[in-house]
């Protein structure tokens, strides 16, 4: 990232805020007063801080061609909630070392974190050689026999082979084409390396456009995005975490390799101490920085609080989002001990192929149609608004197609008439609308409804959960059980009256913590109490498409025959 202003000419070992990236330590040798979260902060000259990590705060877009050759536009401010989806354009400039990506692109455990690269040319390993132009994934970096390398892996016939990559690995490494969308803020807190700009795609138009927006209406082109950086830090004088532009005209010192790390406050994500042995907990911990932005039901997590966290732990949730016809639309992670009663609620079916999914051995499946459906085959039977059926099975069917017989998908059903049932087949392309007709009155517990019937699945709430002051789901009209989820959480209670204790979402609360050195008690957590978790919109996508990924979708319906 560039200096906003002209550079003077600095002394030797001096450089400009905007231009540092890798630092642990900076001595600052030019002061500066600047406003933090509306109150202001001195940067005396002589001031050491420590810097803990760097983060996008706002991107400069501009109009662009796919290659970012030519810009047709002025640089406009986007913040990282800017709605769209995204696709990212592979950077032609290649990468030098093993080394040089570790540096600049970054690499963690979730799907985002795993990078693809290939090399023009051969690579020679010890059991192994990586082919010229074979995608390389890029999953950890790990420490292998006292050095540090890159663990990747290379698909090949659907087997994946493992290898490690040493940092001083030289060469020249392109980055791959990516297929996925992401959301701007999936973008700059993932896909753009440092020191580098990043173009990306608008996947498809806008769905809403105003006045306000700095984009032309109806524009489905390439952007050039320029990333303002925001330093997180840590001062001497000051307890919690400093943030500073990198835009801010102060000039500093790299002092990393002369001054003594323990003298400064050393800040762990909920990520950091998740990724701790088993064996190093409990431990007590103080609450360096709060979840900013993030919703706390409990009223526990705020800057001082001191905290003991007991383990580490994989919880079962329950997706769920709220049933209504316009958005946005609430969703919420369920714990499998929620106490409320639930009653069914019926579901709609757009498709025949939809009715053979959701039907099961326990209940036949019961559903009125909304739309008419003319058959073009006197076999197969037509449907008007109104009509009830019983839905049976799936089954082969033979229709006459241009004076020869054809096999088709068809669907089994028993149509209620007022004197009785009429057996007819529907076809599994059959584009109508279906809603469900309930009959079972029966009050269900999240967990009986779980293991009884299939997902997804309607319901409200009948009986609100009376272990909590507030059910957030009792004042939703319906909801719509997804699927189950297992998440990551730490079990953590208030430090000084331990009463009860909560599970923490790891990757969804974004707060820093530092360990103190005294013993925890109780060394054992009190009675654990789950709440039910609101999540944005943006959350609920995440948990959708990374928490489980070992899902495969469910196969296409038929096509219709033309």
């Amino acid at each position: 990232l560039l200096p906003t202003t002209q550079p003077k000419t600095l002394g030797k070992g001096y450089k400009r805020l905007s231009n540092i990236f890798f630092l642990s330590f900076w001595c600052f040798f030019s002061g500066s007063i600047y406003e933090m979260f509306g109150n202001e902060c001195c940067l005396p000259t002589g001031e050491v801080i420590q810097v803990i990590s760097f983060k996008i705060h706002k991107l400069l877009a501009s109009i662009c061609e796919k290659d970012g050759g030519s810009q047709f536009s002025a640089r406009v401010e986007l913040p990282l909630n800017f709605p769209g989806l995204y696709k990212v354009v592979a950077d032609k400039a290649p990468y030098g070392s093993i080394e040089d990506i570790t540096r600049k692109v970054s690499i963690g455990p979730t799907r985002f974190g795993h990078p693809r690269f290939y090399s023009p040319e051969d690579i020679q390993l010890a059991n192994l050689t990586i082919r010229h132009n074979e995608q390389i994934t890029f999953n950890s970096v790990e420490e292998v026999d006292g050095r540090m390398a890159v663990s990747c892996a290379v698909v090949r016939g659907n087997q994946a082979h493992s290898f490690t990559l040493p940092l001083s690995q030289e060469g020249q490494f392109y980055e791959c084409e990516d297929d996925q969308v992401y959301t701007l803020k999936e973008i700059a807190e993932w896909k753009i390396p440092k020191c580098r700009n990043r173009i990306v795609k608008l996947s498809h138009p806008l769905q809403t456009w105003d006045s306000c927006n700095p984009l032309p209406q109806d524009f489905d082109g390439c952007l050039l995005l320029t990333p303002v950086y925001e330093v997180q830090a840590i001062m001497r004088s000051r307890k919690e975490i400093v943030h500073i532009l990198s835009d801010l005209d102060v000039e500093v010192k790299d002092i990393t390799d002369c001054y003594n790390i323990r003298s400064f406050l050393q800040p762990l994500t909920l990520e950091d101490v998740f990724e701790r042995r088993s064996k190093e907990f409990p431990v007590v911990a103080e609450i360096i920085e709060g979840p900013a932005g993030s919703p706390d039901p409990n009223n526990l997590l705020y800057t001082g609080k001191e905290i003991i966290i007991y383990k580490k732990c994989q919880a079962a949730r329950v997706l769920a989002s709220e049933i209504r016809s316009d958005f946005p639309k609430r969703h919420f992670l369920i714990p499998m001990s929620y106490k409320g009663k639930l009653k069914r609620r019926p579901r709609e079916f757009p498709t025949a192929y939809d009715l053979e999914i959701a039907r099961s051995e326990k209940e036949k499946l019961h559903v009125v149609a909304t739309k008419a459906f003319e058959s073009p085959h006197k076999e197969l039977s037509s449907v008007s608004i109104g009509d009830q059926f019983l839905v049976q099975q799936c089954q082969v069917g033979e229709v006459l197609y241009e004076g020869r017989k054809k096999l088709v998908d068809v669907l089994a059903c028993k149509q209620i008439l007022s004197d009785g049932y009429k057996r007819v087949l529907l076809p599994m392309y059959l584009e109508g609308g279906f809603v469900e007709v309930i009959h079972d009155k029966k009050q269900y517990e999240l967990a009986e409804i779980c293991r009884g019937f299939p997902l997804p699945f309607n319901v409200k709430v009948s009986i609100r959960d009376l272990s909590v002051e507030e059910d957030v789901l009792a004042a939703v009209p319906g909801l719509q059980l997804e699927e189950q989820i297992t998440d990551s959480y730490l079990l953590i209670s208030n430090a000084h009256s331990p009463v009860e204790s909560w599970e923490v979402p790891v990757y969804r609360l974004n707060m820093l913590v530092r360990l103190l050195s005294r013993e925890p008690q109780p060394l054992l957590p009190p009675g654990t109490k789950a709440t039910v978790e609101e999540i944005t919109e943006e959350q609920y996508y995440m948990v959708r498409r990374y928490e489980n990924q070992t899902l495969r979708p469910p196969p296409r319906p038929p096509k219709k025959p033309t």
